[in-house]
């Protein structure tokens, strides 16, 4: 589905862990490492969308995660001009994005690559908060680094108990 503008509406993913960890995907057989995303399909709701691809490139069921958050508005990327197929119509100029933030329930066990006959990724690990942000492609760190302040209150765990404030002493 691709807009007036030349926007594709897609969705992008990202899962915590307990320690506040991202889940960080290699492309199959690429050097390239990036969030989980995909296109919207006709007739179908962003969240819709979002569990689909999460099972289809990640494996995880509905029953595996949780929402914890998703970004207000939608986030627009334009594609490097090398990367616009203009003989195909619509033109797809880049990409607009509804990104959710989901906190994984299950066991790690339960991540499955290989799921799909044509599988997105080949690897994974759990990589820290920012990370991301300095690592994925240039003409996406823009998206990822709304996304990530965007999340950050409800992704970052509470790393310290706060004291109570001391009262001045009078002299």
């Amino acid at each position: 589905m691709i807009d007036a503008e030349g926007y594709r509406a897609n969705v992008g993913i990202v899962i915590i862990n307990d320690m506040g960890q991202v889940f960080w995907a290699r492309r199959f057989g690429q050097h390239s490492w990036q969030y989980p995303q995909g296109g919207v399909n006709e007739g179908e709701s962003a969240e819709q969308t979002m569990y689909r691809e999460l099972h289809e490139e990640v494996g995880l069921k509905p029953e595996h995660v949780k929402i914890v958050a998703s970004t207000k508005n939608w986030l627009k990327y334009k594609l490097p001009k090398r990367y616009v197929r203009h003989d195909s119509k619509p033109v797809c100029i880049g990409q607009k994005q509804k990104w959710f933030l989901l906190k994984l329930t299950a066991a790690e066990s339960s991540v499955d690559l290989l799921h799909s006959s044509h599988p997105e990724f080949d690897d994974w690990r759990w990589v820290s908060y920012w990370y991301p942000v300095r690592q994925v492609v240039s003409f996406k760190r823009d998206v990822y680094r709304m996304v990530m302040k965007e999340f950050a209150n409800q992704a970052l765990p509470l790393t310290y108990e706060r004291r109570p404030e001391r009262r001045k002493r009078r002299a």
